[in-house]
């Protein structure tokens, strides 16, 4: 991977106070860009642009809710003021909850919806201008669960399926005008860990559904090595990263047919 690429870029990244965003805004940092961090604030937020800062670059904190257009444009402008220029936007924000479908409301899928789908469709359109100008980076983190749907996963399948259909269309509009744009698919990854869930989420539920991936038969993937692909893949322009590779036999053979797919999808989690 090449350092100088990301030397005097400029990298925001979305819910970077903890998990994989925190591992990610440190990788950008370490290989030379000024990283804004973007999440709802607090102690964990600026420690979290503190680390980055001791693997070598700038570092800015940004208490912002996504989910907020005004908290969004106030990220954006403290940004270019900050550092005069964005080359890559990071929609990390998000949140993995538990459910069954037949007792998830049509408001838990709004509330999801506004998190994971449409916080990163505000803060895409507020630094689109910049983005364009840069001819940058837009980079989705989407799941496996943005090409297969698990069982007890609420909402979350149909928020990270219409991520990466805002992530194609984007792609087809813009690509022309300089934009890049990835979709990042990655299983689950270790350290990435859920707030809290209530047992009342939880009620009724199978064991599997508190596991990572909702008992994904898959090994737990290393924040640093997620975060280092994510770097390359930009450097290249890719479209789309999945990981694991293998995983993509399971979403070829459902396009195949579906009763295929959700027999090996059943027997993977």
């Amino acid at each position: 991977m090449s350092m100088s690429y990301w030397q005097e870029k400029v990298v925001i990244v979305t819910g970077a106070s903890r998990g994989f965003g925190k591992v990610l805004a440190g990788s950008f940092a370490e290989a030379g860009a000024s990283v804004v961090l973007a999440a709802r604030g607090g102690e964990p937020l600026e420690a979290a642009a503190e680390g980055a800062r001791r693997r070598g670059g700038q570092a800015l904190a940004v208490p912002t809710d996504v989910t907020d257009q005004s908290q969004v444009e106030a990220m954006i402008a403290a940004t270019i003021e900050r550092f005069g220029r964005i080359d890559a936007l990071v929609n990390n924000a998000g949140r993995s909850p538990r459910g069954d479908l037949a007792h998830t409301t049509a408001e838990d899928f709004g509330e999801l919806m506004e998190l994971n789908l449409l916080g990163a469709v505000r803060c895409t359109q507020a630094a689109l201008p910049h983005l364009l100008a840069a001819r940058g980076h837009v980079v989705n983190i989407g799941s496996l669960a943005s090409k297969a749907a698990a069982r007890w996963g609420g909402a979350y399948s149909a928020t990270k399926f219409a991520l990466a259909a805002y992530s194609q269309q984007l792609r087809m509009e813009l690509e022309d005008d300089g934009l890049h744009v990835l979709l990042v698919c990655p299983g689950p990854i270790a350290g990435n860990n859920p707030r809290e869930r209530s047992e009342e989420e939880l009620a009724g539920l199978p064991s599997a559904a508190r596991q990572p991936g909702s008992g994904a038969r898959l090994k737990r993937l290393a924040p640093e090595q997620v975060a280092a692909e994510v770097l390359r893949a930009c450097q290249r322009r890719r479209k789309e990263l999945i990981i694991p590779w293998r995983a993509r036999l399971l979403f070829v053979l459902s396009a195949v047919s579906p009763n295929w797919g959700d027999w090996l999808l059943r027997k993977m989690t």
